[in-house]
Formats: C-alpha cells, sequence, structure tokens
C-alpha cells in the first residue's frame, strides 16, 4: 500500500525494496483511497498529494521492473510464470460466483450477464441464507453497459486484451467498443492493432479517464 499518511517518496521505496528482497513471486501495490461508511472517511487523515502518489507509482514500477517482476495488471507484479489466475479472471470478465456476506459475483448466460451480491452483515446474512433470500442484487447486465463494464476490467491489463475476447465475453460484435475506442485513441490512452487491443503507458496512468470513454453516455455523445 502506498499513498498513506504522512509516507514520502523515500518511505515507499523502502517499503518496495523489503517487500522484494523476502522472495515473493508477486506483488500488489495499491494506492490508498479513503471509502465512505468508514472512519477514516469522517475523519479524514491528510494523505500525499496527487502528484506525490504518482511519483511513488512510477518508482513502484522502476524498482519492480529492476528486481524481475513483470507488470501484468495496475496494481499486480509478478515474476514469470507467476501471475495470478484467479485476479486475470477478474480482468478478463471472467464469471464467478459470491457466496458469503458482502460477496459480489458475475455469472454469463447464452443470452445474457447477470452480476449478483449479498448482504454486507453476517447475521442478517446466515438468517436469510436459511430462508435462501440471501441477495440484494440479482440484475442483468443492459448491453449499452458491457462496453463499459468489460473495459472496467480489461483496460487493467497491461499487455491488453485480443479483440476476440470482447466478443466471446458479452456476446457483442466488437463494434460496440468502437466509439469509445475511438474516443480514447484520440487522447493518446489506447493502441490497438487488428489482433489486440492496449492501454498506453499514459492510458495506464489515467485509467479513469480511458475507462470513462465507454461509459453509455459517452458513447452516445461519440
Amino acid at each position: 500500500m502506498y499513498g498513506l499518511p504522512g509516507q514520502t517518496l523515500a518511505m515507499a521505496r523502502a517499503d518496495v525494496e523489503e517487500a522484494a528482497r523476502w522472495g515473493t513471486p508477486h506483488l500488489s501495490a495499491y494506492q490508498l483511497t479513503i471509502e465512505p461508511n468508514t472512519v477514516f472517511w469522517s475523519k479524514r487523515p491528510t494523505l500525499p498529494e496527487h502528484d506525490a502518489c504518482a511519483d511513488m507509482q512510477l518508482m513502484i514500477e522502476e524498482t519492480l521492473a529492476r528486481a524481475g517482476f513483470e507488470h501484468y495488471e495496475t496494481s499486480a507484479f509478478a515474476k514469470p510464470g507467476s501471475r495470478c489466475r484467479h485476479n486475470l479472471n477478474y480482468w478478463e470478465f471472467g464469471d464467478y460466483l459470491g457466496i458469503g456476506a458482502g460477496a459480489h459475483g458475475k455469472l454469463s448466460f447464452a443470452d445474457r450477464v447477470t452480476r449478483h451480491s449479498r448482504m454486507k452483515q453476517p447475521r442478517e446474512y446466515l438468517e436469510a441464507a436459511m430462508r435462501g433470500e440471501s441477495a440484494i442484487e440479482n440484475r442483468i447486465v443492459e448491453p449499452r453497459e458491457l462496453p463499459f463494464e468489460f473495459m472496467l476490467n480489461a483496460a487493467r491489463l497491461v499487455d491488453g486484451f485480443p479483440v476476440t475476447l470482447f466478443a466471446a465475453r458479452t456476446g457483442l460484435a466488437p463494434s460496440a467498443l468502437e466509439p469509445g475506442l475511438r474516443a480514447a485513441q484520440e487522447k493518446g490512452l489506447i493502441e490497438r492493432d487488428p489482433a489486440r487491443i492496449r492501454p498506453t503507458r499514459r492510458g495506464r496512468l489515467f485509467l479513469n479517464d480511458l475507462v470513462a470513454a465507454f461509459l453509455p453516455e459517452s458513447r452516445a455523445q461519440a
């Protein structure tokens, strides 16, 4: 974790160098974000400025590259052969079943993609699960939302994804991505060839801007 209260670039470098020295084949590096409905949200600590966090991110990438790690997903680094298949399933818009308090899931069928979530509080979840009523959301993702949902995950992959993956995961034609791809490419956030789509270095640094190009309202304006 970086971007912590009071953390300097030197402190962040010491953390990541120490982690790499332990010989682990996989490391994740996440910038601290303050979530609503937490103590930190109501009593917000002073965090490093945005530019300082950006410097930490670049330093982490460079430090781990020198240590032999491959940067394969926005926040994930692995030694060759040690990429996390579990997480790659998420980033490639694969399916997963959410079981347990607060769990989220995604399931695909021949004619639809669905998302579901469970009650957050363990006691309430257990009581509802006994009645078969633990789901608080079970919805079909509308086709117009699928380009955004897909890119929200796949755009995190440093090497990008094959063009064929979009159709395989969503059931939509690749042309459904085209308005967002054009907008992102014009801003230098995406590069592509007939077989593959990948974020540029700029796209990885401004991931929110890249993904926003695929919001339904953004595509309607394109």
